[in-house]
């Protein structure tokens, strides 16, 4: 069960676009853009709000890869794999970024809640191979070397 405050939020983030159904996308991106995720609970609330099917709220948000129901870390990073990448060795950095952060193979987001890994298709920066986003902040030529360095720099141990 969800706080109050998170379906006070909604009322707030739906208030901003309307209640008619064509602002579920927005308002639902409003909504994970708030909490990391896309509580469930909310995504129900959200529906009948707009007066729509509990199953068209969920269609919508499970056909969208960029919506999560899972809870994710302060910084989410996602590392790119494409081809680019992968060629100069992104791999390598996914297994530091994995060692650094004790995370074991499946698991996404640190216990602590303050990180969440990611694989990505492409970031469309192949010139900057390899390369990962913290929280959309694009980090180009990674080594495991900068990855150790930027974590330590994101747990202000610097």
């Amino acid at each position: 069960m969800l706080e109050q405050s998170y379906y006070d939020k909604a009322d707030e983030i739906i208030a901003r676009y309307g209640t008619e159904p064509r602002w579920l996308i927005p308002i639902i991106q409003d909504v994970q853009t708030e909490y990391r995720y896309l509580p469930p609970e909310l995504l129900t609330y959200i529906a009948g709000k707009l007066n729509i099917t509990e199953a068209k709220a969920y269609s919508v948000a499970t056909f969208y890869e960029n919506f999560s129901f899972e809870k994710k870390g302060k910084y989410v990073i996602k590392v790119c794999d494409g081809t680019a990448c992968h060629v100069r060795k992104s791999t390598t950095i996914l297994d530091r970024l994995y060692k650094e952060l004790n995370l074991k193979k499946g698991q996404h987001t640190t216990e602590d809640m303050l990180f969440t890994v990611e694989t990505v298709s492409c970031l469309g920066a192949c010139g900057l191979a390899p390369v990962l986003t913290v929280n959309d902040e694009v980090h180009a030529a990674m080594t495991p070397e900068k990855v150790t360095a930027l974590i330590q720099e994101l747990r202000g141990e610097n």
